[in-house]
């Protein structure tokens, strides 16, 4: 074993593959986390839960679909109670997994909720009621984020969900109101319409998805106005009020004129936030910025010389992948390793139907940024094979450099969006040109084609769209 040894406050995605990566590199690694087995947010209350039952909106959506093909279904009984189920079952096959994992790499884990007494040591209050102080060598914090709420609004009704309780199923309602138009909302929101509620959604900013681009957000709007009963753009709740009949809502529009309206259940999805209560920073060196972010370097590394700090805790974009490779440097460095976080592009993904991704600069940034570039872009509706999907409600976009062609940034809206967004992640990373895109054999008929052909866009040259190179 190596001489170094690190504990890891947190076991979501950031935390388990910081703990493993440790145990991997012969260090002495303990774990700390509330749960009975790593996981998180991530896998018990965010992205796995949800991605099951989106799936099953997948399944029911695709059958209505079919009836333009000439094939029909009955309509879906659904047994929600099985449904539950199988959404705990998904989870709980993750997070045993990770459990077992701990005890192959013979990871000391502590399941509680742990404190800093001083800059190297720790109390730890366990899950059996002890406590116990708990030294370290090297931290890395990883306890991730929480439920944004608006205080004025968060009312003690059953019927108010957030985006843990809405993944629980509680009935399948007549009516929602979701407030938010960010991703978790629409995500969540796309489930309960698939299962026959009437889904109305609520925004203050004058687009869903607000610091997406439009291009591809465009996509999805489309869909989610048919899909939807109501979608109300540059409006805010003002007011919640639980009535017999379910919350009554009062919305007030851009013009500032408000309206009543009574929903089943309201789903409240305004993000997450990181906190750092009860963790006991004020007993370290720890610096946490106006935000509440905990302000580290680009080896994750906090004010305190050994502790450190990835994930949502650490600041933005709060994804589960970036957590990820955050708490795989912190630990190459404790190791000795010389290595900084300095990824060219992050992927972000929703994954509503149609999804989106994303990855490096988007077109709004480069223009904030004065970045001189130039747009190619490939409609499905050119796509064979998003054709015979029947899906040609979708694009690939490419932000390339007009001097040296580089790729600066790619988004994707359509179907599977979130799977084929990695190979513009690996272009951005590898310094590839709109050249290098170009001359890659893609396999036909696929979508995967279209990162080929938006690059053959940029020259005039598409075998399936005819837009000529514009002259410079």
């Amino acid at each position: 074993m190596s001489d170094k040894q690190v504990t890891v406050i947190g076991g979501g995605p950031g935390g388990y593959a910081a703990a493993f990566l440790a145990a991997d590199l012969g260090m002495n690694v303990t774990l700390i986390d509330k749960e009975k087995n790593p996981g998180g947010v991530c896998l018990y209350r965010g992205c796995i839960p949800s991605k099951a039952l989106l799936h099953i909106a997948k399944l029911i959506n695709e059958t209505e679909e079919a009836k333009e093909w000439g094939l029909e279904f009955s309509k879906p009984k659904i047994n929600l109670d099985r449904l539950r189920e199988w959404k705990n079952e998904v989870v709980g096959k993750q997070t045993g997994g990770l459990g077992q994992l701990l005890k192959a790499k013979k990871i000391n884990y502590i399941q509680g909720r742990a404190s800093f007494i001083n800059s190297s040591a720790l109390k730890i209050e366990k899950a059996d009621g002890k406590t116990e102080e708990h030294k370290f060598e090297n931290a890395i914090i990883a306890t991730g984020s929480v439920i944004a709420t608006i205080p004025s609004l968060d009312i003690k009704s059953e019927r108010l969900l957030n985006s843990t309780t809405a993944l629980d199923l509680p009935e399948i309602p007549k009516s929602l109101l979701v407030i938010g138009g960010g991703y978790i909302g629409l995500e969540l929101g796309s489930v309960y319409a698939a299962l026959g509620t009437k889904v109305s959604v609520v925004e203050m900013m004058p687009g869903l998805l607000p610091g997406a681009d439009r291009d591809l957000v465009s996509y999805l709007a489309k869909r989610i106005e048919k899909s939807y009963e109501k979608v109300m753009l540059e409006s805010k709740v003002t007011e919640l009020k639980e009535v017999k009949s379910g919350i009554q809502v009062k919305i007030q529009d851009k013009e500032g004129k408000t309206t009543n309206e009574t929903y089943d259940y309201v789903l409240m999805s305004i993000g997450r936030k990181p906190t750092t209560e009860g963790l006991g920073l004020e007993n370290t060196n720890v610096k946490v910025n106006e935000r509440g972010w905990i302000k580290v370097d680009k080896q994750m590394k906090t004010d305190d010389a050994n502790i450190y700090a990835i994930g949502d805790i650490a600041g933005e974009p709060m994804l589960a992948h970036k957590a990820s490779h955050e708490g795989r440097t912190a630990v190459e460095v404790i190791h000795g390793k010389k290595v900084t976080f300095e990824p060219l592009a992050i992927p972000a993904v929703v994954f509503t139907d149609p999804e989106i991704a994303w990855a490096g600069l988007t077109e709004m940034q480069a223009k904030e940024q004065n970045i001189k570039y130039e747009v190619a872009k490939f409609p499905w509706a050119a796509s064979g094979r998003a054709t015979t999907l029947g899906r040609s409600d979708g694009v690939t976009k490419l932000i390339i450099d007009p001097d040296t062609e580089g790729i600066l940034g790619v988004g994707i809206c359509g179907p599977g969006a979130g799977e084929l967004i990695a190979e513009g992640v690996l272009a951005i990373e590898m310094g590839a040109n709109a050249t290098d895109l170009k001359l890659t054999i893609h396999p036909h008929p696929t979508l995967s084609e279209t990162l080929m052909e938006a690059a053959e866009v940029f020259f005039g040259q598409s075998s399936h769209l005819h837009k000529p190179k514009k002259k410079l």
